[in-house]
């Protein structure tokens, strides 16, 4: 197994929890510190003792989110290059916390890298070519959904690779990461880790909820009967790839709300950011043109009123 063992949960108390969890996501977009305390009271607490209360996690979460706002603000006053790479299996959680990570922040600054199955075109390519577009600039952060080190994982499990073009991904990524921190980038790495019980619970919730079936793929179900295989493949990338210059970090995934916290806090951590004195925001008077008259609107061009 990835991870501690959990006991199992009944699928019915699993989907009430599910259903607390898609709620609480879109709260996140809506709460603020002012409106916290009004909204969540003082006997809201989540029913299993090891999981987190609600309101200590939102309290957290914002607190966390405003340091990475001073974080991103240090990066472009510094003309830092950040690169993250989240890693796991299918359902860690790797998605979850980069929404958490970018719900904040500037999307020209705080970028997310998402690449889909490689073309015809790029598989004839270099193998890193295509990720390496991607890099940031100066004042900026990129966060890998997934990585390069597809080749060590589900490429290789998968068949997509032969063990001689793994045995080149091995032998040539440590240098190009070295390359890369060489050049300036900051590079971090997260493998989020869950139980064989964990994942097989979230495939479920994915099944059973309409909302979120797109999520499950052909390739995911096959994940899951090759589970011993995704675990040896994981050993040895760590082992072979966990290199100063760029050493692995694991979290801890089968608490999704613990594991956003921790992955965050550990982040802010790897950066000695400093705040950034900003100049007082001034709203300027707006001009008024005694000779502008505005036009009315056609009634057919607005959005029927259903609400």
């Amino acid at each position: 197994m990835d991870s501690k063992t959990t006991p199992h949960k009944p699928l019915s108390e699993a989907l009430n929890d599910e259903l607390l969890e898609t709620i609480d996501e879109k709260l996140e977009l809506e709460f603020d510190d002012q409106r916290l305390d009004s909204v969540l009271g003082p006997t809201d607490r989540a029913a299993a003792k090891d999981t987190l209360d609600r309101r200590t996690y939102f309290q957290e979460l914002l607190r966390l989110q405003r340091e990475l706002i001073k974080l991103q603000d240090w990066v472009v006053h510094q003309k830092l290059k950040l690169v993250i790479l989240f890693e796991g299996r299918d359902a860690a959680g790797k998605g979850g916390v980069i929404k958490r990570i970018t719900q904040r922040l500037n999307p020209r600054i705080c970028k997310v890298v998402a690449l889909s199955t490689p073309t015809e075109r790029e598989r004839s390519q270099w193998y890193f070519q295509r990720y390496v577009q991607y890099l940031p600039a100066a004042g900026e952060i990129a966060l890998f959904d997934r990585s390069w080190y597809n080749r060590a994982g589900v490429e290789r499990v998968m068949g997509f690779c032969t063990e001689a073009e793994c045995e080149e991904f091995f032998r040539t990524v440590p240098e190009f990461e070295r390359m890369l921190v060489r050049s300036g980038i900051i590079l971090l790495k997260y493998w989020f880790s869950i139980t064989d019980q964990e994942q097989n619970l979230r495939f479920l919730m994915r099944i059973h909820d309409p909302l979120k079936q797109w999520k499950l793929s052909p390739m995911d179900l096959e994940s899951r009967r090759r589970w011993e295989l995704y675990t040896k493949a994981k050993e040895d990338m760590i082992e072979r790839t966990n290199i100063p210059e760029s050493r692995w970090w694991v979290v801890e995934g089968v608490d999704k709300k613990r594991a956003r916290l921790n992955c965050i806090h550990h982040l802010l951590q790897q950066v000695p950011y400093q705040d950034v004195l900003h100049d007082p925001i001034v709203l300027p008077d707006r001009d008024h043109k005694p000779d502008y008259a505005r036009h009315p609107v056609p009634a057919d061009l607005y959005v029927p009123a259903v609400y």
